[in-house]
């Protein structure tokens, strides 16, 4: 059966609403077009979830890797597959307001059941480390497997965007719509976007 590997965002887990809809939307399909969805929690510290995340995509050998937001920058550095990467945040250690030192609650249920998580110094500095880095593996011939989605409504996008560009030239679009991923997107932007790309 066809895979699709699925990148949560910055506090959320792989019991996201986004994930729900994904494995109904790829399920209740014909069996040409149908595909299981591993999404797995994401360890808060990137220096952990980085090679995890990378060992677990050699394992899964997933027909398309997505990542929305912080899943969106460990998408891109998953070279060799397939991958969208929604509105990724390449700069996380920069957003003060969101990658803060203290308690940070999740946004939802983790496999684990922890409610809550701690963010460090030495977590930031881990992104800072793992930012400085985020595009060393890219190749040309991995160029044409990165596909970025950016929404118009998204501030981070000025930013991203061109960042995105400058490694991954024309293999971006722009969609209206925020940050946040949500039914609407997935509906409209994200599957209709999937069903272009037949990798399922």
């Amino acid at each position: 059966m066809k895979k699709i590997l699925y990148l949560h965002g910055f506090g959320s887990s792989g019991a996201s609403g986004t994930v729900e809809l994904l494995r109904k939307s790829f399920w209740e399909t014909d069996a040409a077009h149908r595909a299981a969805v591993v999404a797995p929690d994401i360890p808060v510290d990137p220096a952990i979830a980085l090679p995890m995340l990378k060992e677990l995509a050699a394992k899964e050998r997933p027909n398309l890797v997505i990542g929305t937001s912080m899943g969106g920058w460990y998408a891109q550095q998953m070279h060799g597959f397939v991958r969208i990467c929604v509105n990724p945040s390449f700069t996380l250690s920069k957003k003060y307001d969101v990658l803060f030192v203290g308690k940070h609650k999740w946004l939802n249920a983790r496999r684990d059941g922890a409610t809550e998580f701690h963010v460090t110094k030495e977590i930031i500095a881990h992104y800072q480390e793992l930012e400085a880095h985020q595009f060393d593996g890219v190749t040309d011939d991995d160029r044409p497997l990165c596909h970025g989605l950016f929404g118009d409504e998204d501030p981070m996008a000025v930013e991203t965007r061109p960042m995105f560009e400058q490694h991954y030239p024309g293999m971006s679009q722009v969609f209206e719509g925020g940050h946040r991923m949500n039914a609407l997107i997935v509906t409209r932007v994200l599957l209709p976007y999937i069903r272009t790309l037949y990798v399922i």
